[in-house]
């Protein structure tokens, strides 16, 4: 008990001591709504780590965002995916606030972003305002909650980023309260051999291990019998009060009789280290069950700036013989935790389960550039593509190549070359890079067409062909018919969509003048603001051209009625 007690203060402490190296009551609510979170600081996402806290909207648009703290806008961005329309403020004190996945922006700093808009005739745009030129003040309207961009729903993406280094630390530092009276839950616990004479419970591979719930609370492992250099993974995920999301962890301890072997949490990472996520997972479980093991020990190639505390790199030497008390605790920044005892015993057994390593006639050594030709492409890895060296599946066909499968992380991208020399360059135009996935179905894959060759820069395997798109994307009017009056509508919606190798490009113009219209992939629909364009003519011409990525197009056009 006086053990467990020690343990609950140092944590205190060490979260205390966390939270007061960043401002406390000096940053308000983006929102005015109890805070309830869909995602956490850190969370584990695909191959990044999430960077902000994702703030429930009531499953509406169009709450009002707030500026937390006076300040002015440095760069505003509009963008099909990623963060959709994204807001950044720097405030005085060397903080920057982000607010992402917005429907617009408040009515000064949309005037001043759809003039860029329409002087650049694009909906994408990136802008950097003047320092000063477009403040904010604390508690004034900067946005409107939207679901824009990458956003699966709607909600707010909130950050807060050193304004000098832009690495983003976790907002909940800085004093917002979040309700969350619930230990973080434990799924899974696997042991993982990791020198070549290691085994774990007569199995030389990773091998998942039973646990059991205790009266105090805690999980007890079963004893697991091992022997060589060893290693421990969890799976697991957090709580917050009124929500059902199962969020990511703040952080994760092991000790070893005692001993803090690995400690690492979610206070804040670089963006140029976020990738080394699908180190820190067993990305090969991951692929197959779409669960990520977060590992308890530190690999190689692991250049993660997360952890507080590593002894051994996290690994475990059992020796024959000897007992070992392993101490798991999974905690979230509320100071609720889970607490995992996994008892060792250094014993040599039978080996049941042996390694099944798979060999192959090529192999990849990671710190070199490799080079391979697969007959109908050729297929480049950049030095350092990969985390470590492995025999790698490459397969031939007529008209195809395929690369390995998704068990292994690719870091950087590769290239896949096709030679096209040989076709008529009246059908090349209408030819692209597909990846066939695993209904069958084409997907597009970015094609650079140069000097007889098609190239792809993808981090993805599988099987890649050369496509053909000969259909031009479809345009249909949502919300209006021809030669309809619209004097009582505040905007025009059309829905737009391609067969085969996608959307690339859409212009609008009404009466001969462009227009910005907004296009959402998710829902396929492009939406014009009658409000953007003043019309002293009552009939109006509407004329849209949509371009898919192999350059087949459609027009559409319609005459309505406006006063």
């Amino acid at each position: 008990m006086r053990q467990y007690l020690f343990g609950f203060l140092l944590l205190f402490s060490l979260l205390l001591t966390a939270q007061e190296k960043y401002p406390q009551d000096v940053f308000q609510s983006p929102l005015d709504i109890p805070l309830v979170l869909a995602g956490t600081f850190g969370e584990l996402r695909s191959n990044h780590f999430h960077a902000g806290i994702d703030i429930k909207t009531q499953r509406r648009q169009g709450l009002p965002v707030l500026a937390i703290a006076d300040g002015t806008v440095t760069r505003i961005k509009i963008s099909h995916w990623g963060y959709g329309k994204a807001l950044y403020v720097a405030h005085p004190n060397g903080y920057t606030s982000v607010y992402a996945h917005l429907q617009k922006f408040g009515p000064e700093i949309e005037s001043y972003i759809k003039k860029i808009q329409y002087k650049k005739q694009s909906y994408e745009v990136e802008a950097f305002p003047d320092y000063g030129e477009l403040k904010v003040l604390k508690g004034n309207t900067i946005a409107y909650t939207g679901n824009t961009g990458g956003s699966s729903g709607p909600h707010l993406h909130f950050e807060i980023r050193s304004s000098v280094t832009e690495k983003p630390t976790n907002p909940l530092l800085y004093g917002y309260e979040v309700r969350d009276a619930t230990n973080p839950t434990l799924v899974g616990l696997f042991g993982y051999p990791l020198s070549e004479d290691a085994v774990v419970n007569q199995s030389e591979k990773k091998i998942q291990l039973n646990f059991t719930k205790q009266a105090d609370g805690s999980f007890l492992a079963d004893k697991v019998t091992a022997i060589g250099t060893i290693g421990f993974g969890v799976n697991g995920f957090d709580r917050q009060d009124m929500a059902a999301n199962k969020n990511g962890v703040f952080s994760v301890k092991q000790t070893v009789n005692g001993k803090v072997y690995s400690e690492y949490d979610f206070e804040t990472f670089s963006f140029r280290e976020t990738r080394y996520i699908n180190t820190l997972i067993d990305y090969a479980h991951f692929d197959k069950f779409k669960q990520r093991i977060q590992k308890c020990f530190k690999e190689p190639y692991n250049r993660l700036g997360i952890y507080k505390t590593l002894h051994n790199n996290g690994k475990i030497t059992v020796k024959e013989g000897l007992s070992y008390n392993v101490e798991i605790l999974i905690s979230d920044l509320e100071e609720n935790e889970t607490k995992l005892i996994i008892p060792v015993e250094g014993k040599r057994e039978a080996i049941k389960i042996k390694k099944n390593d798979s060999i192959t006639n090529d192999f990849i050594l990671a710190s070199k550039p490799n080079n391979f030709d697969l007959g109908a492409a050729k297929v480049f890895f950049p030095a350092n593509t990969f985390y470590e060296d492995f025999y790698i599946n490459l397969k031939k066909g007529t008209d195809t190549v395929t690369i390995h499968d998704n068990s292994v992380a690719a870091h950087r991208n590769f290239t896949i070359s096709f030679d096209v020399s040989k076709k008529p360059l009246s059908e090349r135009k209408q030819l692209f890079i597909a990846r066939i996935d695993g209904k069958g179905d084409l997907r597009y894959a970015k094609t650079y067409k140069r000097d007889g060759a098609f190239t792809t820069r993808t981090r993805t395997f599988g099987t890649y062909t050369l496509a053909q798109d000969t259909i031009p994307p479809e345009i249909k009017a949502r919300n209006f018919k021809e030669k309809q009056w619209l004097s009582n509508y505040s905007y025009l919606s059309l829905e737009i969509s391609d067969d085969l190798s996608g959307i690339n490009t859409y212009n609008a113009t009404l009466n001969g003048k462009w227009i910005l219209m907004e296009y959402e992939p998710k829902t396929k629909t492009l939406t014009y603001n009658f409000d953007d364009l003043i019309l002293d003519q009552t009939q109006c011409d509407l004329k849209v051209v949509v371009t898919d990525n192999v350059g087949n197009s459609s027009t559409f056009e319609r005459t309505f009625f406006r006063k």
